[in-house]
């Protein structure tokens, strides 16, 4: 198994406006496509180092672990669909896995952790399958 620290947010500035992108499903549906195509390319960047240290995976199942900052309630999925849908294109496009369809990628799961203050995070525990 590989894990993986995910951020919980990118920061999507501009010249004129600092702008930090909140990674979930509200934001994500919400935002104009420049936003989300940004948001996309510096989480691939901030995610290379750690993706880079995977090994070329043939077939995966991604469990993704939430460790929200406070127990303000929080939609689970809402959190980890979005984190599902960068980690597993960032994947690809860096080489380490074929493809993100069910061929390559058969399986996801969304899990609460606990709450951590010190250090919120998704945490993707990668686990290789045999073809």
């Amino acid at each position: 198994m590989h894990k993986l620290i995910l951020p919980l947010s990118v920061d999507v500035s501009t010249k004129t406006k600092q702008k930090k992108f909140i990674l979930n499903l509200n934001n994500y549906r919400n935002a104009h496509y420049f936003t989300l195509n940004k948001a996309k390319i510096v989480y691939k960047e901030v995610m290379e180092d750690q993706i880079k240290l995977l090994p070329v995976l043939d077939r995966v199942r991604i469990h993704y672990w939430l460790y929200p900052k406070t127990r303000r309630e929080v939609d689970v999925s809402n959190v980890c669909s979005v984190q599902d849908k960068f980690l597993s294109d960032a994947i690809v496009e860096h080489g380490r896995l074929t493809d993100d369809n069910y061929k390559f990628l058969p399986g996801v799961a969304f899990d609460f952790a606990e709450i951590d203050p010190e250090n919120p995070r998704v945490e993707a525990h990668i686990t290789p399958l045999t073809i």
